[in-house]
């Protein structure tokens, strides 16, 4: 049209594309919108793939489509805040049984549309282009999208932890690192409860051997009283039944992982059904597989089988020798006994000599577990400290990950904002343990590792070990809380070690009036406004995924909108689709804006509906949408004229 031709020149840079100007990024998009009952009944939007702006006066419905879009595509508020408006306007607003459906199109690897469907309070669901429920989450197809609701932005600005998100699109994604996490974790978590148990039988293993020095000089007594002479079949019996019992005791273990084998012979061969393999081209060579498997199961069969004969035979033989000693016993019990009768009439208790033999006899064996017990227990430890040394160099490599990240964006927003990755910066994991494990009054404590800088949780728990006067000394930490954490015990040192305290992230704003200068402050020392201008311009930057922010300038000084955030929308409109909903005309006029569309309330305050009209949406091109802007951002023609001689411009 003529009044697009004009717009064109009026704003060029944002209208014409010269043919050597690189050509946009394909990026998912959102294509439109739609709803069935609550108060946007039959109401439906369609998208552009650029900027598009939601506008409209007080309760027209901009926070509800904002909203609408978070709960079909199931994503979930950052902020506590955040996640209460939210709940309301999905109970309140929109009501149970309202169905919201949403156009999706994802360009990689191939260009395919989606539509997403919710009814409330049922989860989304997700059709393909032929219509049909597809086992996809909306994640899938959308990736990292971000959205923003009213004042979210300025509660995710308070949160030191929640900002270091803001930078995951930046990091290089490494899958094996993720994984070696998980299976680290895991191996720390076995080591610990291996070691604990472990500790556990030792102390036990030690309190009965105690008692032993204490028998066997009672045991020299009867000795020399004789008695050992006198009662030396049946003392010699005694250690016989021991060994009887070892051997059978023997055959536990054996037993044990003879069971464990007999779950884990059946193999899950399902993957490489026909079924499974029929669209593949290699599928003659993947069954081959299958045959393998299933004479790897059949053979782990006969195994079995032979394995359980070998097992029964040995109970068998054992029960056979103890049926040949238990004959030997009776003939030994018979003279024992008539030389018991005997001992009666000398006043010497040999029955009690026979009970202190056997209880000798019984701890003899814990020498050994005791030995083997602490032979494992020092292989366990050596074998956790490679995994710590391992967990430390992962989260290492995670801040590396992090501060490269962090580097892209300073270089993107040179002059403007500034970003900086302060490693192990969340100390909560490592606070919410202390006062679990130790309890009590830890305030001095808290506050201390709260101002510690470079926190290294394995030089904590090194000065845990040395006792309560190095924690003190190293850290500062008070001695009877320094004391109390010593006693909480060493699985409470292992659970620190396991720790991982999340990095937190400093992001500096340039303030300074002038283009050139530099007076850099960062989000604590900053205005609400200026706080959220500097997370809104990170959130700006490149990403595939669409970002969608509920009326932005509640938040933000009109200077810096005007000065930095409009001016990075126009740059990253071509790469990225923006969803915004506004109050304030810069952001649809001087960002020429795409889409702009109008919403209106109808009937009364309680019951009324909001109305979405075709003819109130499109560019600022159009008459109706351009009389629109007039009237709900300027305040009319009037207004606007009014200001303006005010201004004297």
């Amino acid at each position: 049209s003529i009044e697009g031709l004009r717009q064109a020149f009026l704003d060029p840079e944002s209208r014409i594309r010269l043919i050597s100007d690189p050509v946009p990024e394909e990026h998912t998009e959102l294509l439109g919108m739609a709803w069935q009952g609550g108060f946007l009944d039959e109401g439906a939007i369609r998208f552009n793939e650029n900027l598009n702006v939601l506008i409209g006066g007080r309760g027209t419905g901009k926070s509800t489509v904002v909203e609408s879009l978070r709960y079909v595509l199931g994503l979930e508020p950052l902020g506590d805040e955040a996640r209460k408006t939210h709940e309301g306007i999905i109970r309140h607003v929109l009501g149970s049984g309202t169905k919201i459906s949403l156009l999706v199109r994802s360009q990689h690897p191939t260009k395919h549309d989606y539509l997403i469907e919710r009814t409330i309070p049922n989860p989304p669901i997700v059709r393909d282009e032929n219509g049909n429920i597809i086992n996809l989450t909306p994640e899938d197809i959308i990736g990292s999208m971000e959205i923003y609701g009213q004042h979210e932005i300025a509660e995710l600005a308070r949160s030191k932890e929640k900002r270091t998100r803001l930078l995951d699109r930046f990091v290089e994604v490494d899958f094996t690192l993720d994984e070696q996490k998980k299976n680290l974790k895991r191996q720390l978590e076995r080591t610990r409860i291996q070691i604990v148990e472990t500790y556990k039988e030792i102390r036990q293993v030690e309190e009965k051997l105690a008692t032993l020095p204490g028998l066997e000089e009672t045991l020299r007594r009867f000795q020399e009283a004789g008695l050992e002479e006198k009662l030396k079949e049946q003392s010699l019996l005694v250690r016989e039944e021991r060994i009887i019992k070892t051997a059978d005791e023997r055959l536990n273990p054996i037993r044990e992982l003879f069971e464990q084998l007999q779950k884990q012979t059946v193999i899950d061969r399902a993957f490489l059904s026909p079924k499974a393999l029929e669209d593949l081209p290699g599928k003659e060579i993947l069954d081959k597989a299958n045959v393998i498997l299933e004479q790897l199961e059949l053979n782990l069969g006969e195994l079995i089988n032979k394995m359980e004969k070998v097992i029964l035979s040995a109970q068998s033989g054992l029960q056979e020798i103890r049926g040949q000693w238990t004959e030997r016993k009776e003939v030994v019990l018979a003279s024992y006994e008539q030389i018991l009768r005997e001992l009666q009439k000398t006043k010497v208790d040999g029955e009690e000599f026979i009970r202190l033999r056997r209880q000798i006899e019984d701890l003899q064996p814990l020498k050994e577990r005791q030995e083997a017990l602490k032979h494992n227990l020092t292989e366990v430890e050596n074998e956790r400290r490679r995994f710590l040394l391992e967990w430390e160099e992962v989260k290492a490599e995670e801040i590396r990950c992090l501060t490269r990240a962090a580097k892209k964006v300073n270089k993107k927003l040179r002059d403007l904002v500034s970003v900086e990755i302060v490693a192990t910066g969340a100390r909560e994991p490592l606070i919410e343990l202390l006062r679990e494990g130790v309890g009590g009054r830890l305030s001095e404590t808290i506050n201390i590792i709260q101002r510690h800088t470079d926190l290294s949780l394995l030089e904590f728990v090194a000065a845990c070990r040395e006792g309560g006067e190095a924690l003190s000394r190293k850290f500062g930490i008070p001695t009877t809380q320094a004391e109390r954490i010593i006693q909480a015990g060493e699985e409470l040192l292992f659970q620190i070690e396991e720790l991982e305290l999340p990095p937190t992230t400093t992001i500096k704003l340039n303030i300074a009036a002038e283009e050139g200068d530099h007076h850099w402050q960062t989000l604590e020392e900053l205005s609400t406004g200026q706080k959220a201008t500097a997370i809104l311009l990170l959130l700006l930057l490149e990403s595939q995924a669409p970002l969608v922010v509920d009326q932005p300038e509640d938040d933000l000084d009109n200077r810096f909108i005007m000065d930095s955030i409009v001016p990075k929308m126009r740059e990253e409109k071509r790469r990225r689709q923006f969803v915004f909903a506004t109050h304030n005309a810069n952001i649809p006029v001087i960002g020429d804006a795409e889409m702009i569309v109008g919403l209106f309330a109808t009937g009364e305050p309680d019951q009324g509906k909001s109305r979405i009209s075709p003819e109130y949406m499109g560019s600022i091109d159009t008459k109706a949408v351009r009389e629109m802007v007039e009237d709900v951002l300027e305040g009319g023609k009037d207004a606007f004229e009014t200001r303006r001689m005010k201004y004297g411009f």
